[in-house]
This record gives C-alpha cells, sequence and structure tokens, in this order.
C-alpha cells in the first residue's frame, strides 16, 4: 500500500479552483508578504539538489560525532531506542510540512505558511526562532571541526582551523543558491558514501573481518548491557533515563531535515521536486541514524572513556574509535577527514538556512529592511553577511575545551529546533482544519499520506515533543547534579518563544486567522507558472540516476 501520491498537474489543474471558487470569492486576511523593494530571490536549485539537500544535506557531527556522548549515557539499546523515537517524530513533521510546503512552495517556507494559517504574531516568533537555531548551530559545526582537525594536531591554535572553516562556509554562500546547492550536493555524496562505508565496515569488523579477526557480535550488549544506568542510579528507573538522556542529542541530529521547506522558494519546479525530496527522508532516517546508531551499539562498548567529547583523549567519533580498536591503521585519518566535509557541509547549510530565515522576516517587516537587500542574482548578500558574523561565537572555545562549548551549544540547537517542530505541527492541523472548512480535498494537493488523516501525525509528534521540551534537563534536578549552563541552553528557547509570540501580539495587535478566511490561493499562480513537465530519462541509467535523485 503507498504510502503518499504525487501531484498531476494536468488532472488536478482545475479541480482545486474549482473547489475554492477562485480568489476573489475568498477573504483574504492582512498579509504584509513581499512588502519591502527587494530584487528576489531565484530558483536555482536543481532536482537532484533538494534530493541530496533532503538525504544528507544536515548529516553532519550530530550523527558522526555527537552519538559518542548518546551511547555513554544510553547503552547499545538505549541509544537505537531514542533515535527511533525521534526518527518516528521527525518522519511525522516531515510529512506534515510536506503536504503545506509542496502546495505552497513560497519563499520563507513554514513561517510564511504561519503567517497565513495561524497569525502574523506565531509567524514573527517561528521566523526568528529558527533564524536563532541556525545562527547558533554554525558555530556549533565549526567547534566540531576543531575536534576533529584535533586528532591529527593538537599543537597548533583551534582558531586557525575556526577561521579556515568559517571562511570557506562563507564564500560556498556568497556564490548563490546553485553553487550552494552544487556543493551540497558533492558534500552530501561524500557523506551518504561515508555513513554507508561505515555501517558496511562495522558489519565486517562485528562479523570478525578486521585485523585482529576478533568476532564481536553483541559481545558489548551482554557486557556492559544493553542499557547505561544513569548517574549510577540502579533498576528500570536508571535505564530509563539513560534512554531519555539519549533524546536531547538524537533531536540534534535529526534537526535540519526540515530544510527543505527553507529551499523551496529556490527550487526549481517545486510542484514535482519537493514532494519527491520529502518523500526520501524515510531513507536518511531508517538507513543512516537507524543503521548507524544499531552499528556504533555493536562496535564500541558504552563504558569506553573515549567517548566523552570533553576527556580531552579521545577527539573523534565512535566509527573511528572502532576502527582504532579493530586495528585498522590507515582508516582512522581517512574517514576523519570525511567527517570533517561534513562539519563543513552541515555549516554551510546552517548559513543558507539562516540567511534565508532573516530575509523571510524582512520581506514582511518582521526584521529590518536591510535583510531583503538582494543582487540582480537573487543573493541575500546583507542576510548572509550578518549570519556568518555569529560564526565567531566559535571562538568561545580557546577559553574552554571545544568539545564542551560543542555540548552547550547542542543543547541551545536541539531545543530551539524542537520549538520549531512543534510550530510546524501546530500550522499544519491549522492547515488541515481550513482545507476541510473551505471544502477543499486533500487529493488535491501535490503530496499527501493517510499517516496525516485527522492531522493524526502532527498531533502524535506535537504531543511528544512537548513531553521531550519539558523534560528536557531533568537531570540538573539530580542530587549534587546542577549545572546552570545545562539548564539555561535547554530551556531559554522555551521561554523565549511564548514570550516573543505574545509579546508581538499584544505590541501589534493581531488576531488567529479563522480557517474560513484562510488564504489557499495568493501565489498559486506563479508556482503553477514555474512548474513543468519533465522529460522522462531516455536510458537505463537515466532511468536509474532519476529514480535515486
Amino acid at each position: 500500500m503507498s504510502l503518499d501520491h504525487e501531484y498531476d498537474d494536468k488532472k488536478h489543474a482545475d479541480v482545486y479552483s474549482q473547489q475554492v471558487g477562485g480568489a476573489d470569492q475568498i477573504h483574504q486576511p492582512q498579509y504584509t508578504e513581499e512588502v519591502v523593494p527587494h530584487e528576489g530571490l531565484k530558483r536555482s536549485l536543481k532536482s537532484r539538489h533538494l534530493a541530496m539537500i533532503s538525504i544528507g544535506g544536515v548529516i553532519g557531527t550530530g550523527l558522526f560525532l555527537g552519538t559518542g556522548s548518546a551511547l555513554a549515557h544510553g547503552g547499545p539499546l538505549g541509544l537505537f531506542l531514542g533515535y527511533a523515537l525521534m526518527g518516528s517524530i521527525c518522519y511525522s513533521v516531515m510529512i506534515s510540512l510536506g503536504e503545506m510546503i509542496s502546495f505552497l512552495p513560497i519563499p520563507g517556507g513554514h513561517i510564511k505558511l504561519a503567517e497565513r494559517f495561524v497569525d502574523p504574531a506565531f509567524s514573527f516568533t517561528m521566523g526568528w526562532n529558527y533564524w536563532y537555531n541556525w545562527v547558533i548551530i554554525l558555530p556549533a559545526e565549526l567547534s566540531a571541526a576543531a575536534v576533529l582537525i584535533n586528532l591529527w594536531n593538537k599543537t597548533i591554535n583551534n582558531a586557525l582551523w575556526i577561521s579556515i572553516c568559517l571562511i570557506v562556509v562563507v564564500v560556498i554562500n556568497l556564490f548563490g543558491a546553485g553553487v550552494y546547492g552544487e556543493c551540497e550536493f558533492w558534500f552530501a555524496s561524500i557523506k551518504v558514501l561515508t555513513i554507508t562505508g561505515l555501517i558496511i565496515l562495522g558489519i565486517i569488523i562485528t562479523a570478525g573481518g578486521g585485523p585482529d579477526h576478533k568476532s564481536i557480535g553483541f559481545q558489548y550488549w551482554r557486557d556492559p548491557g544493553p542499557f547505561v544506568q544513569y548517574a549510577g542510579i540502579s533498576g528500570s528507573l536508571g535505564r530509563f533515563l539513560g534512554f531519555w538522556a539519549v533524546l536531547t542529542q538524537a533531536a540534534f541530529s535529526y534537526i535540519g531535515t526540515e530544510i527543505v521547506a527553507i529551499a523551496a522558494g529556490e527550487a526549481k519546479n517545486p510542484r514535482r521536486n519537493l514532494p519527491r525530496a520529502i518523500k526520501k527522508v524515510y531513507i536518511r532516517i531508517l538507513v543512516f541514524y537507524l543503521g548507524g546508531t544499531f552499528i556504533i551499539g555493536l562496535l564500541v562498548p558504552s563504558n569506553d572513556d573515549g567517548l566523552a567529547l570533553n576527556s580531552g583523549t579521545a577527539l573523534a567519533s565512535p566509527f573511528v574509535i572502532a576502527i582504532k580498536r579493530a586495528g585498522i591503521p590507515a582508516l582512522p585519518s581517512i574517514i576523519n577527514a570525511c567527517l570533517l566535509t561534513s562539519a563543513w557541509s552541515a555549516a554551510s547549510s546552517d548559513l543558507f538556512t539562516s540567511s534565508r530565515a532573516i530575509y523571510g522576516l524582512a520581506i514582511t517587516r518582521q526584521a529590518p529592511k536591510i535583510f531583503a537587500r538582494t543582487t540582480k542574482n537573487g543573493l541575500p548578500y546583507v542576510a548572509i553577511i550578518f549570519c556568518a558574523l555569529f560564526g565567531a561565537l566559535a571562538y568561545m572555545s580557546l577559553q574552554s575545551t571545544a568539545g564542551e562549548v560543542f555540548g552547550y551549544f547542542a543543547n541551545l540547537t536541539s531545543a530551539a529546533g524542537l520549538m520549531t517542530w512543534w510550530g510546524i505541527c501546530l500550522v499544519y492541523i491549522r492547515f488541515e482544519k481550513g482545507l476541510k472548512d473551505q471544502g477543499i480535498s486533500k487529493s488535491t494537493l501535490p503530496y499527501s499520506t493517510f499517516l496525516n488523516k485527522n492531522a493524526f501525525a502532527a498531533k502524535y509528534a506535537m504531543v511528544m515533543i512537548t513531553i521531550i521540551l519539558f523534560f528536557s534537563a531533568w537531570s540538573v534536578f539530580l542530587k549534587g547534579n546542577w549545572d546552570t549552563a545545562t539548564f539555561v541552553t535547554n530551556y531559554l528557547p522555551l521561554w523565549l518563544f511564548p514570550v516573543l509570540w505574545i509579546g508581538y501580539k499584544l505590541i501589534k495587535k493581531t488576531h488567529f486567522v479563522r480557517t474560513t478566511e484562510m488564504d489557499f490561493v495568493s501565489g498559486l499562480d506563479v508556482v503553477e507558472a514555474e512548474s513543468y513537465e519533465e522529460k522522462p530519462p531516455k536510458n537505463f541509467v537515466g532511468k536509474v540516476w532519476a529514480a535515486i535523485m
């Protein structure tokens, strides 16, 4: 049974307009979309760019590097279950976002959709929270790059490595969305090949195919065991707390899957390419995250000293630790080089996303209008330069261990990212209610899935995210375990979100958009004009490539 269907322009082009009765029959709220004069973004991201951005664009240090501390906290089974639970939440968010953004692929993505279907104040909050999320995760990736380079050289100051990585990221983004998409395609390809190779190598090592010919199997699941007794707490409570501790790190690894929505405004043939990209999300979850964490749990014992990033003894990923333990001399450096390109790629995506977020806010006068300035080629250069300045926060690692700072940033971005997911779910619930109240069938949408009948998937994700956020920093309340930095970085985004929302509503006196007044029409004519039939591949190689991309 197919989970979803793809849009047919010829079949549905007139059905939708008949159902809504035309734009003139719909009461449209007071939107502020594109009121600031600007050249506008250009659609220069190709189908293969979107496909690889969706699959591997944000596979970064969260999976390759951060899984070490998650394994130490939860054990191999706790690690796998934590990533599986967060994977189900991620998929629920993405299919919800996919239905909306495939229908209305406008600049600003879910930030602009929040204005149409919820409230301008909610759009303001979503936009600034999203910008904050990605502008903070940028220095996190740069700090992680310094950690990776330290595997080879600890004598040179980390400031040099951070500077080099930041310069590369800025240059890529200043060349525009097309160059960014092309670089991401190759960066993501390297990451996909790397994680696939590591999973295969992990299976070989586990089966005794390494130089030491030692078969590991499920040895580490027996000793030290499938779960970790968190903070020495005995019994099922300690094991459950270990599993729960994995969730924040798992969230950091998954956050960013929604980048496809922000890229929608610069995607070629969005009505066809966006649904295809959304459908590939499950590949990333099943193969890379669940497959990767399962293999990690087989390769490295949860009590290995090198799993703590701030230990100063092992500044690499669990994969590299496993390869060293197996006695393969050359591979750790090769894999570390691949992980370094991964950090570069993720940082490039961070800058791209944060700049587009503040650009979207600027064109609706929810941010200073200077950030809406673009070149004739559609490059929001002011937004890019401004967001790049926040990369300098990575230099904080010079006053502490790079791993410790990375942990702080990870907590900040996990909470802010989960708040974004929560907001996307709320927007979708309102979106679906609006469709029903206006008599619009979901079968006319470019992409839909039965899992979101009556917004089931969105409601499931929203409830789970609320629970995870509320208990995200529970560990600091254990006796003798209080840590102010951990508490603040976990709960700061949680408090900022309602403060921004309520504050903007009171100042601007905005109102919730009624479902009968929701605008499902504006911008459709432009989207339809930019959609076209793609020529089918003529040979076998082309058909295989089309299936992958």
